[in-house]
């Protein structure tokens, strides 16, 4: 196995990075602005090199630059190609809810996006951003200067390169033994083909104040100090005894009953109670519970949660190492340890006086040691596919099947128990689905993992108890990256559907295999989605249905009886019985959906809803299928001046896009890649200027090379004039049994091609009609067209146009009642 290496980004002082570093991962960069900070980074070897420990302020071009200088050097020196891990642990002072003495903290909270830039630099397989709870939905400056979400601005430097996932976890259920409530952020290169889910950190059980601390010895008075230096009671006011000395656990201060025993001033001889802003304040902990959340000024018992259960004092530095889960053997000092607890008590003293504060508050600010240990056994563990042989590529899958002959059940059973342990899982779930002899029967197209991946994480956050449905599971490619989603969350109902019996039991087989958690069950149905009476509703309907249209008339009958859209396509009645069972969506469907005329009755329904994110996949979604797809996420009824997450695959932005924008009204379908320059053409532009024709009757077993009447096709088009083409040029001698034939010699009709981005467009010629390849447009009310106007359609400008106006589609780019509002005329100036 190669070194695994890592960079730290506001790193304090090492705490959470010694996780790492416990797995024998190998820090070339670590940066801290605090001196002091550093210098316990260096007591525990967190670095190698000296040139390695960064002090600095990160915004700055020098400090930076000394980070990719390090990066560059061990790449070099270690013959390697990637950084394995990005840690970024900005100053939460301007988000945390903790912080009332909030002032300008927009650049403090703006850090964040210097860990964007230096990703996007760096490119590392793996990153992880860690901060307090309410993080992603904080503003900052992005780095063109835009005011918006930091979850917005990191979406939108990194998605095109990273999966992305975020979770709000309390801590002291992973790893750490208080509560600590924070966002972590993990993101996975794209190229590596791993679900960020997977590499959170396993629900752990958090030990009590009482089992952590009943090794310690009991601290009875002010100032004493332990044989263990770090276990000793601060000093404070003896003012302030009266106060907590007869508090019970769990009551504070101000809930004692006499005046002298609430914090309080003397102004004037008379007692004057102190603002008492958090309810935590002067709080006397549980012995028998997880310890509170560990603060900053965990030093003073003004602070929250501060006092220790049965003591009259502050928690100890050793109590709250192993709140925050530290290791003893971590070291504050460059004195040993050994040396410091053989010390005087004076010079214990001294030595306290002039570190204790800056460990507390390092303490404070940490991650819990043990779930970045966690996290780092995760990404140490992780299997490679390519270790046995197999590769993830069509060509390796098909001969993967071929040689374990796997389009045979039983064949299929044994491959599962020989290899899920040794594979991949979503490598496994691949080769299965495309294995399976009905999935064109069906109608059902893998979904790669990365597309659920993507879709996953862009759902609206789902909390508590939650009940899910995947009307067609098939392999489980979803099914599988939910476990991981959702593994965090106190119960998960997941139904899952399929008509079809055999992947069905190999799915049931496959989970068998796996882990799943306690807290999800899975409910199979081996039942049709769309004939099933549903008696309760969910909480998310989420999948990948099946394309293609209903051909048996039958099936189409029974389907309407259940009060179905009367559309013969499997996806829109898919998607259509969704909208009914769940106010919250997610679908991979066809990216036509967006624009066709056949959509445009559910496109209707949709635009009721609120749209929470749309994923652009283009032909990325399924292997060897030629097909575009979206993932369109809805989210409950529309709300005024929602903001829709979108996402691009093929022009790899992430951008914020106004619901009433995108699908104005004034425009025929959605326009996703709507932009300023769009709407200044259209300025320009008079639209729904044409009807127009296209052949469906024409193919090459009814045109000769040579004939009375020429058939025109999209290469014959150039800009304002028919261009000869040898050995592409095709005629007809009869042509009265086409439709086209009405146009022929007909005046004021025009000819553009059908499928592509190079509009261009001419006058239809005599003797000519065209074929399937290129569309016939004609002027309502016979309005005239010159000849500056027909040029404009070859512009750079309306091709530009046009590519927006088509939302950028590659297989679906018909021309017909829709698409043709866009063939506009150019006002005169």
């Amino acid at each position: 196995m190669k070194q695994l290496n890592y960079i730290s980004l506001f790193s304090s002082a090492g705490v959470g990075c010694y996780g790492f570093n416990q797995e024998n991962f190998k820090c070339i960069s670590t940066c801290e602005i605090d001196p002091k900070r550093i210098e316990i980074q260096k007591n525990n070897q967190i670095c190698e090199d000296p040139e390695q420990y960064i002090t600095g302020n990160i915004q700055k071009s020098e400090i930076q630059d000394k980070i990719f200088k390090n990066v560059r050097i061990f790449k070099e020196n270690n013959n390697v190609k990637d950084l394995t891990l990005l840690i970024a642990t900005p100053p939460c002072q301007g988000i945390s809810v903790a912080n009332h003495k909030k002032k300008n903290e927009l650049n403090r909270n703006s850090l964040i996006v210097e860990s964007f830039k230096i990703t996007k630099k760096i490119k590392p397989k793996f990153f992880i951003y860690e901060n307090v709870q309410s993080f992603l939905k904080t503003l900052c400056t992005d780095i063109d200067g835009e005011l918006i979400r930091i979850q917005d601005a990191m979406n939108k430097n990194l998605l095109q390169d990273y999966f992305i996932s975020s979770k709000v976890l309390n801590l002291k259920n992973y790893g750490s033994n208080s509560s600590r409530t924070r966002t972590i952020v993990i993101g996975v290169r794209r190229d590596q083909k791993i679900n960020p889910e997977g590499l959170f950190p396993d629900i752990t059980e958090p030990k009590t104040i009482k089992e952590l601390t009943k090794s310690l010895k009991k601290l009875n008075k002010l100032g004493e100090i332990s044989k263990d230096i770090y276990h000793s009671f601060r000093p404070y006011d003896q003012k302030m005894l009266p106060w907590i000395e007869k508090l019970k656990e769990g009551e504070s201060a101000f809930d004692n009953r006499e005046s002298f025993r609430k914090p309080h001033q003397i102004i004037d001889n008379k007692i004057v109670i102190n603002q008492k802003k958090n309810g935590d304040k002067y709080k006397r902990n549980f012995l028998n519970q997880v310890a509170p959340c560990i603060h900053t000024r965990n030093d003073i018992l003004a602070s929250q949660n501060t006092i220790h259960p049965k003591e009259n004092r502050v928690f100890s530095i050793r109590e709250l190492m192993r709140f925050m889960s530290i290791p003893d053997d971590f070291k504050w000092s460059d004195i040993k340890e050994e040396t410091l607890n053989s010390l005087s008590l004076e010079n214990k003293k001294k030595f306290l006086k002039k570190n204790e504060l800056n460990i507390r508050r390092c303490i404070g600010e940490a991650v819990p040691t043990k779930v970045f240990n966690n996290i780092a056994k995760k990404i140490k563990d992780l299997s490679n596919i390519e270790d046995i042989g197999f590769k993830d590529n069509l060509q390796s899958i098909n001969k993967i099947i071929k040689l374990h002959n796997l389009t045979n059940f039983n064949n299929k059973k044994a491959f599962i128990n020989k290899f899920y342990n040794k594979l991949d899982l979503d490598f496994v779930i691949k080769i299965l689905e495309f294995s399976n002899p009905d999935k064109e029967k069906n109608s059902s197209y893998f979904t790669d993992s990365s597309l659920s991946i993507d879709i996953l994480n862009n759902i609206p956050t789902l909390k508590g108890k939650i009940r899910i449905l995947e009307p067609s599971v098939g392999s489980g490619s979803f099914l599988l990256q939910m476990i991981k989603k959702f593994s965090h969350l106190p119960s998960v109902q997941i139904d899952v559907f399929d008509i079809d019996t055999e992947i069905l039991s190999l799915l049931k087989l496959l989970l068998k295999k796996i882990k799943v958690p306690k807290n999800i069950n899975i409910k199979y149905f081996n039942k049709d989605f769309l004939t099933h009476t549903f008696k309760n509703n969910y909480d998310l309907v989420i999948g990948n249905p099946p394309f293609g249209k209903i051909k048996l008339k039958n099936t189409l009958k029974e389907y309407k009886k259940h009060g179905l859209s009367t559309t013969n396509n499997l996806f829109t009645l898919f998607l259509n019985k969704s909208l009914s069972l769940s106010k919250n969506v997610a679908l991979v469907l066809p990216k036509s959906l967006i624009s066709s005329p056949e959509h445009d009755q559910i496109r209707s329904k949709i635009e009721k809803k609120n749209i929470y994110s749309i994923l652009d996949f283009g032909e990325n979604g399924f292997k060897g299928v030629k097909i575009e797809t979206i993932g369109l996420v809805l989210n409950g009824k529309k709300t005024k001046d929602n903001q829709v997450k979108f996402y691009s695959y093929t022009n790899k932005n992430y951008i914020l896009q106004n619901q009433d924008y995108i699908i104005d009204s004034k425009f025929p379908y959605w326009l996703l890649y709507r932009d300023k320059f769009f709407d200044d053409v259209c300025k320009k532009m008079e639209f729904g200027v044409f009807n127009f024709f296209r052949d469906r009757q024409i193919t090459k077993k009814h045109t000769l090379n040579k004939g009375k009447i020429r058939v025109l096709k999209s290469r014959n088009i150039s800009n304002n004039n028919i261009v000869s083409l040898d050995g592409y040029d095709t005629y007809l001698n009869e042509i009265d049994s086409f439709a086209v034939s009405k146009y022929l010699n007909k005046k004021n009709v025009y000819l553009v091609p059908n499928l592509t981005y190079y509009p261009r467009a001419c006058k239809l010629p005599e003797n000519s009609i065209v074929d399937g390849s290129a569309a016939l447009l004609f002027p309502k009310k016979n309005k005239k067209i010159n000849n500056k106007q027909l040029e404009f359609f070859a512009s750079k400008e309306f091709t530009a146009f046009y590519r927006i106006a088509r939302n950028f589609g590659t297989r679906s780019l018909n021309i017909d009642k829709n698409s043709v509002f866009f063939w506009g005329l150019k006002k005169a100036n």
